[in-house]
């Protein structure tokens, strides 16, 4: 079964017109042929609200007891019962009675949207559960009936109600919202114009969002790469460095100018580690741009202004905010930096703010603790390395010929460091050979030759080449732990995320799969499965463009299990992430068992249902069907029997039990085929016009004529309704008030007329049926005590209630004043034909 879909009017404040708007639409689908009812509307007295219930079919409430208090709720059964096309459900974040099926009514609408009943309901922003603090620190008033945000996102459409403050204030003066006397309070309090200007941008902050929820969906199904400018989205490059506060601060700051403005903070990371990045440094800036109300991103990119600007466009930036270089003048010679680059291919569509800070120009993060050796830093090592020590050759021969051999091996040495603090092993090692060879040839005597005469000028530079060996080893072998050092940390913040996505039990492989996308920078990623080794592989869930079918197909797979896998397009990942990414491929094989096991459950839990109603079906079939049989049978071996001589008045008798019995078992089959064919769905009424007075008698045949009284006007409208199936509503109710009403006490049957609707009563004056029970007498195979006469499975009423929602209307029970039970049938009067009934079509449903 299809789920139902969910539309919410969202209010900006009480009183804007929410409920209003969402009885206009009712009316506007009833007109289109759509089967909508009222499940629960509260109009709070309001004039025009109450105006827009008449020619609406409205859902008997429940009646709840609390406290000696008398509370109505949305009756969840009555609804599903009836199983209209479109539910009307008002005051979605509202708290239940204790008692009550579910704590909140959201929980009851989900029910209705699992059953496939589509919803329309209504909220006020300030009932949203995130929102709490910040409108209670504005009103003064802190909300106790809250919705969780997720209910109202997952919501198919969601439908702003607006109104100025200045109008909102005018309609209150005028009434329009409270009484009279609660006015002059309201006004100098809670609807003060600063409160409702606060909550109306909150309103319209809020639904920006999640208009931008759409429009990303859009774009991602489109494929559509360029940049939409349909709202500020800033991105803050961050490198770690304490500048990055100040840039989150400036990025907050332009956001604020421009309506619904968002900050995204991103760290890229190389995919071999960190980058000179601090983490504590990272967790400040984190929480800070987090507090300020933006987002945090830690995505990994070989190339950092590429995959900065490949994020930004990836989430619709309209601007990027990066600090001007830490480098140095001199610095600049290894090339233009990452601000230059993204500025030089930012484009058109993405505008690039460069902000000054107190670290500008001090020079590049502290390197000692945890760099990485760059292609820069590789380039200059080498150049250091080769052409260093002919340089510094050709300026000793030139400029300083009389050093001496002792100074000449310490500037050598000197520049071996160099290149090994630049560009690691091989450069020094180069440098410190080339250096060798070099002092040999022009500062050790003999000079020009490879010839040392003198032993000692031999082992000095014996001891040069080993230093300058020494020295570059140390220097590589720090770079290199402090590549695995920053890369395991890299790993470690990732594999926490997952350890924390575990412990909160967020079960959503799609964001699953999205952070695996946004973390590794890869265009689409899919969880792919098969039955078994040669069965075709199918895709459990996937995001980004053009996911991949096959592995085969894709740049990177990661096998979970012998028969599912995780596959990336988008580039060719290096082995050391492979690690990582497998943790996130076993975490989403995991979600994946929780959503099936999830679906298996609520497939149990239908299961269930069906094993008990089949269950009362075989307890109560067993007991009552087998009761007229056996009548049947003793009558008729009676009658066969050869050994008495039955007189007229004897067999008369016998016949009229076997008469009896068969009209019990056709009258018992037929119950539970007409339940089966409401639980089934094939109810088709045909809908016309009739009178009552016609109806209700044909309806009392299978009672005595002396126990029921008839009152029905003949003034009364025609009612809308299936002529057959209003007989059987008619017959059952009056059966079973029968049944349990005194002998001598005939039920009562009267008919009157209200607004557009035609009310029967049957009222008894049997024992009654407590509150609590009132409802469930309506359950399938329910009997409320004992039946003093007679016996059923317990399908009447709960047949009548079907048949009678099933023809637009509706049957309740009541209590009789002075003792007893009034079923209520509520039938709608045809077209044209109720007193006051408003120039619409009546609601018709098959």
């Amino acid at each position: 079964m299809a789920r139902g879909r969910l539309r919410i009017y969202l209010g900006a404040a009480p009183g804007v017109g929410k409920t209003y708007a969402m009885l206009s639409e009712a009316h506007r689908r009833i007109e289109r042929g759509t089967d909508c009812v009222v499940a629960f509307v509260e109009h709070h007295d309001r004039p025009r609200t109450e105006v827009m219930l008449h020619g609406l079919e409205e859902i008997a409430r429940r009646e709840l007891e609390y406290r000696g208090a008398v509370f109505t709720e949305m009756d969840v059964d009555a609804v599903l019962a009836r199983r209209p096309q479109v539910a009307l459900v008002d005051e979605l974040p509202h708290t239940n009675i204790p008692g009550s099926r579910n704590a909140k009514r959201w929980q009851d609408v989900e029910e209705l949207l699992a059953a496939g009943i589509d919803v329309v309901s209504t909220v006020n922003i300030q009932h949203l559960e995130s929102l709490g603090d910040v409108v209670e620190s504005i009103t003064g008033v802190r909300q106790q009936e809250t919705v969780p945000d997720e209910v109202v996102r997952r919501a198919d459409q969601i439908e702003l109600v607006d109104m100025s403050p200045q109008a909102l204030r005018r309609r209150m003066a005028h009434g329009n919202i409270y009484q009279p006397d609660k006015v002059d309070a309201a006004l100098s309090n809670y609807f003060r114009p600063g409160n409702l200007t606060a909550l109306r941008e909150l309103a319209l902050l809020w639904v920006a969002d999640r208009v931008d929820e759409y429009l990303n969906a859009y774009r991602s199904e489109h494929r559509v790469s360029k940049i939409w400018g349909s709202r500020e989205r800033i991105v803050v490059g961050l490198t770690g460095g304490p500048e990055g506060r100040t840039l989150i601060r400036r990025a907050a700051r332009l956001a604020e100018k421009g309506a619904g403005g968002e900050v995204l903070a991103v760290y890229i990371s190389r995919s071999d580690g960190l980058n000179s990045a601090s983490p504590k440094e990272l967790a400040v800036q984190r929480t800070l741009v987090e507090d300020l109300g933006g987002t945090y991103h830690h995505v990994v990119g070989e190339d950092v202004p590429a995959a900065l600007l490949d994020f930004a466009r990836g989430v619709n930036a309209t601007q990027i905010v990066l600090g001007v270089s830490r480098r140095r003048s001199w610095q600049y010679v290894l090339g233009p930096g990452v601000g230059a680059t993204v500025a030089r291919d930012s484009g058109p569509d993405l505008d690039v703010h460069l902000i000054t800070h107190g670290e500008a120009g001090k020079g590049r993060l502290p390197l000692g603790r945890s760099a990485r050796l760059g292609r820069s830093r590789l380039i200059w090592g080498w150049l250091t390395g080769v052409l260093g020590p002919l340089l510094l050759t050709w300026l000793l021969t030139s400029a300083a010929p009389e050093v001496g051999l002792a100074n000449d091996m310490l500037l050598f040495l000197a520049l071996t460091v160099a290149a090994a603090l630049l560009g690691g092993l091989l450069p020094a090692l180069t440098s410190a050979m080339a250096g060798s060879l070099l002092l040999n040839w022009f500062f050790t005597p003999p000079v020009h030759t490879l010839t040392i005469a003198d032993p000692k000028n031999i082992v000095a530079i014996a001891i040069f080449v080993g230093v300058a060996v020494s020295v570059a080893s140390v220097v590589d072998l720090a770079a290199r732990r402090t590549q695995q050092a920053t890369r395991l940390r890299a790993e470690s913040e990732i594999l926490s995320f997952l350890a924390g996505s575990v412990l909160r039990g967020e079960t959503s492989l799609e964001a699953l799969l999205e952070r695996v996308r946004e973390t590794f920078g890869m265009e689409s990623v899919a969880l792919l499965e098969r039955a078994d080794d040669v069965a075709p592989w199918t895709c459990a869930g996937s995001v980004g463009p053009q996911p991949c079918r096959t592995p085969e197909r894709a740049d990177v797979d990661v096998p979970v299990g012998d028969h599912m896998t995780l596959a990336l397009s988008g580039r060719v990942l290096p082995a050391s992430d492979r690690r990582v990414l497998a943790a996130f491929a076993a975490q989403a094989a995991v979600v994946l068992d929780r959503q099936r096991l999830q679906q298996e459950a609520d497939q149990a839990k239908e299961l269930a249902e069906g094993n008990r109603i089949r269950t009362a079906l075989l307890a109560a079939v067993s007991h009552d069907l087998r009761t007229p049989l056996a009548g049947i049978k003793a009558s008729v071996s009676s009658l066969r029997s050869d050994d008495v001589d039955w007189s007229e008045q004897d067999r008369a008798e016998l016949l009229e039990a076997i008469e009896a019995g068969a009209d019990r078992l056709d009258h018992l089959v037929g119950n539970l085929l007409d339940m089966s064919r409401l639980q089934t769905g094939t109810v088709t009424p045909i809908v016309r016009e009739a009178d009552l007075d016609e109806v209700v008698p044909m309806a009392l045949g299978g009672v005595p004529e002396d126990s029921v009284e008839l009152d029905i006007p003949e003034t009364l409208p025609m009612v809308y309704v299936d002529k057959g199936l209003l007989e059987r509503v008619v017959a059952n109710v009056v059966e079973n008030a029968v049944k349990y009403s005194p002998a001598e006490t005939p039920v009562l049957v009267k008919a009157s007329s209200m607004a557009d609707r035609v009310e029967v009563r049957v009222v008894d004056r049997g024992p009654g049926v407590p509150d609590e029970a009132k409802d469930r007498i309506f359950e399938p195979f329910q009997r409320y005590g004992d039946s003093p006469r007679g016996a059923g499975v317990g399908l009447g009423l709960a047949v009548a209630r079907g048949f009678a929602e099933a023809t637009g209307g509706t049957l309740a029970a009541e209590d009789t004043p002075g003792g007893g039970l009034t079923m209520v049938l509520t039938l709608p009067t045809a077209p044209g034909r109720g007193p006051g009934r408003p120039d619409r079509p009546a609601a018709v449903t098959s």
